[in-house]
């Protein structure tokens, strides 16, 4: 009798388990780098830390090479994404005066977002981009912890 107790304690305690381990996920639009990106990004997937600004890492959906997340609601980092607007020559959001900053060896875009901010690498041979909620502010900060990767495994470059 006291095993049959257990067993039926055993799926509600598993249920809550397999919860628990599903909300470390979050889906991310996973880009599509061409060329020597595709390389870059996978090896920045390699050597990307497992906490960023003191942040765990989860498990984007779907699972890809070319995107990250760290804790809930996520930093989300996708490799290979197309150049911004901003910084795109006849774009109508063409802004050459656009705000962007060098963190740790690293120069970033800027852009404020309804929640946040995205920053995205200017001057590597491929764009990566980190969106981070403002629950995180301020929100910069976890480009410290993401600046060496990128400049390991990204060359400098246009």
């Amino acid at each position: 009798m006291i095993s049959t107790r257990r067993r039926h304690l055993a799926l509600p305690v598993l249920t809550v388990l397999f919860a628990a381990v599903s909300c470390s996920s979050e889906d991310v639009a996973v880009p599509s780098p061409k060329g020597e990106a595709v390389r870059y990004c996978k090896a920045l997937h390699k050597e990307l830390p497992q906490t960023v600004d003191g942040l765990k890492r989860g498990t984007p959906e779907p699972v890809s090479d070319f995107t990250a997340i760290w804790g809930d609601p996520a930093v989300k980092l996708r490799c290979g994404v197309p150049k911004p607007d901003v910084l795109t020559y006849g774009s109508e959001h063409y802004n050459p005066g656009a705000d962007a900053a060098e963190v740790n060896g690293v120069e970033w875009l800027f852009q404020k977002q309804d929640d946040g901010y995205r920053f995205t690498t200017v001057l590597r041979k491929a764009y990566v981009e980190v969106t981070v909620p403002r629950k995180y502010a301020p929100e910069v900060d976890v480009l410290t912890d993401l600046g060496g990767a990128v400049k390991k495994t990204v060359p400098a470059g246009v």
